[in-house]
């Protein structure tokens, strides 16, 4: 291999990591601002200042840009709140801590939470739909339950992935009542902290 091969070759396999990542960040903007149908593959490259080919060196379609968008935002949410969480501690000192670790992580990432799970739009040519991020959101808070179930901190009389939806739904729909209704954030964390307490304390 040539002087000349050799150094493109370096070039390339450093630029790598540098292009997925101005992809990752044009993907979010695009995807927050847009939303998932009108953002297409040569909007996320021209945003990152990469040519439409550099996209599909990443990512083998839009869907699959998605669902990387979506799987970082679960694990930057995922990360805020167990900084903000802890260990141990009552469950309605938990709730409240983990409520608003939510909103905070909303207020700082305006939109993200909103656009990740926008999951009606992903939906591949063959008509599967991969896991939304509400789904898998659930199915995280009936593993809670279960746990808190066992260690007799929760109630064990729910079928606990029922219940974890219904958390996740109760979250999602009043967050959106009480930005419409101009609600204080502190307020709907304080009823909802009570409202969920209550159902699922022993």
């Amino acid at each position: 291999m040539d002087a000349l091969v050799r150094q493109t070759v370096v070039q390339s396999v450093r630029r790598k990591p540098e292009s997925l990542a101005k992809l990752k960040k044009s993907a979010r903007k695009l995807f927050v601002e847009r939303g998932y149908h009108v953002t297409r593959p040569q909007d996320i490259a021209r945003e990152a200042g990469l040519g439409h080919g550099t996209f599909y060196l990443h990512y083998e379609d839009k869907r699959a840009c998605y669902l990387a968008f979506v799987e970082e935002a679960r694990a930057e949410l995922y990360s805020f709140i167990r900084a903000r969480v802890g260990q141990g501690g009552s469950l309605e000192d938990n709730v409240a801590r983990t409520l608003n670790a939510i909103y905070d992580y909303s207020d700082a990432n305006p939109g993200v939470l909103g656009a990740a799970m926008a999951d009606e739009a992903i939906i591949d040519a063959e008509g599967k739909q991969a896991p939304p991020l509400l789904q898998r959101w659930g199915r995280d808070w009936a593993e809670n339950i279960r746990d808190g179930a066992r260690r007799q901190s929760v109630v064990d009389v729910f079928d606990p992935d029922i219940v974890g939806h219904a958390i996740v739904g109760a979250i999602h729909h009043c967050r959106m009542e009480g930005d419409r209704s101009g609600r204080e954030r502190q307020r709907v964390i304080e009823n909802l902290t009570r409202f969920l307490v209550r159902a699922l304390k022993p």
